[in-house]
């Protein structure tokens, strides 16, 4: 039969507190221009871009980055990156996708000093039905200075480094 409702009691949330990577991540708050440079493989000439990023905290556990700008070979492009520390699996978590693919990219990384190798996965250049893993780094060598870079694991077992951003802080 039917019983009685259960009461359930919720407790409060507990407040969670930031850690050392959490800090970190909010180093890359402001708004920052970048030059990017780009491989379109082997024997091909490498192709630049501009674009501009603003990074703002979502509370003191996450970081949400929009930006944009020229794309490798023309157009433009827009994406949107999202990071932040679980502390339970201990590992820098996010998300990246822009509005030129249809790929989000699930981010999973572990801080080292002022670098930040965040390891995903996603369809080959090469062939779009084979999965392969990509890792984004970001290096913060100083507060108004950073560097982004994307690579591939090749076929061979050896990262491939297609991407490089340099960028700049405006504010």
């Amino acid at each position: 039969g039917q019983g009685r409702p259960v009461a359930i009691r919720r407790q409060p949330m507990q407040p969670v507190r930031p850690a050392a990577q959490h800090q970190w991540l909010k180093r890359l708050i402001g708004t920052w221009s970048f030059e990017s440079e780009c491989s379109m493989g082997p024997g091909q000439p490498s192709m630049r871009a501009r674009g501009r990023e603003t990074v703002r905290a979502l509370g003191d556990l996450w970081i949400i980055a929009e930006g944009g700008g020229e794309m490798p070979g023309g157009g433009n492009m827009n994406f949107v990156m999202t990071l932040g520390f679980d502390p339970s699996r201990g590992k820098v978590v996010g998300t990246w996708l822009a509005d030129c693919m249809t790929t989000m990219f699930v981010y999973e990384g572990e801080l080292s000093g002022n670098v930040l190798p965040l390891d995903a996965r996603g369809p080959s250049f090469s062939d779009p039905s084979k999965i392969v893993k990509y890792q984004d780094v970001i290096e913060l060598p100083s507060d108004d200075r950073r560097v982004l870079w994307s690579q591939v694991l090749g076929d061979d077992g050896k990262w491939v480094r297609f991407m490089t951003a340099n960028y700049t802080r405006v504010k």
